[in-house]
């Protein structure tokens, strides 16, 4: 894994935001006391699909999954992939094992927590496809070193993805959306912007599913939704 610089504004050492909302229901509680351990990801160690999976499947990993909704969908289209979601909202996390439990699926792991701390214990090269969508804005310049889509974390991208893998990245912030393309723009030896036109950008790709994130900025807000794909060179 390429070495991060001290001090580096643009290197997130840890994640900015709150951590639980309102009080779950006694049937997410019970998931969270129950479900959760059997399929958390290791506290220490290496984060291989042999450890996790006990296969060498294809690797996914999403960062803060929210509500569960898109990585729930992905696993249950791509049963022989294994997927690793990390999320450090409890509410998000109770969802997301509602959805794993109604679903059935046994490709799932999950992280209550900070994805950059497992993200780092991936070896590099080991992923298939890395998701980040719709992530805290930090709308405010003094918060911008906060944004998950700044040089450190995506260096580190670049370091997980195998050659031809894929990072998709979705947001319906305008501010956040000229800073994620700023700082891809570093990377254009690591990352090729998989795009044919404007419909590449405004129109959700085909496999991507909309989750209630999504519908609220479109519904309630009128917010318009951006979707990009970056192939590993």
């Amino acid at each position: 894994m390429s070495a991060h610089k001290e001090g580096d504004p643009t290197t997130l050492k840890r994640l900015y935001g709150r951590s639980q909302g309102k009080p779950l229901r006694a049937a997410q509680q019970e998931l969270v006391d129950n479900l959760l351990p059997s399929i958390a990801v290791p506290e220490e160690g290496p984060v291989t699909a042999e450890r996790l999976f006990n296969e060498d499947c294809p690797l996914h990993f999403e960062i803060g999954f929210g509500g569960g909704e898109h990585m729930a969908y992905r696993a249950d289209l791509l049963p022989n992939h294994g997927f690793i979601g990390a999320e450090p909202f409890l509410n998000g996390v109770a969802s997301a094992l509602t959805h794993v439990k109604e679903g059935n699926l046994a490709n799932v792991r999950i992280q209550h927590g900070d994805a950059l701390q497992v993200l780092e214990r991936v070896p590099d090269g080991a992923l298939t496809m890395l998701y980040l969508l719709h992530p805290d804005p930090w709308p405010k310049a003094r918060h911008a070193k906060r944004r998950m889509m700044n040089d450190g974390p995506v260096r580190m991208f670049a370091d997980k993805l195998k050659p031809g893998g894929e990072f998709r990245f979705g947001t319906d912030h305008p501010i956040y959306l000229r800073h994620a393309l700023m700082v891809m723009r570093r990377f254009t030896t690591e990352f090729e912007w998989v795009v044919e036109g404007p419909q590449s950008w405004q129109v959700r790709p085909s496999g991507w599913p909309k989750t209630r994130y999504e519908t609220k900025a479109r519904n309630v807000f009128g917010h318009e939704v951006w979707y990009f794909r970056f192939r590993r060179k």
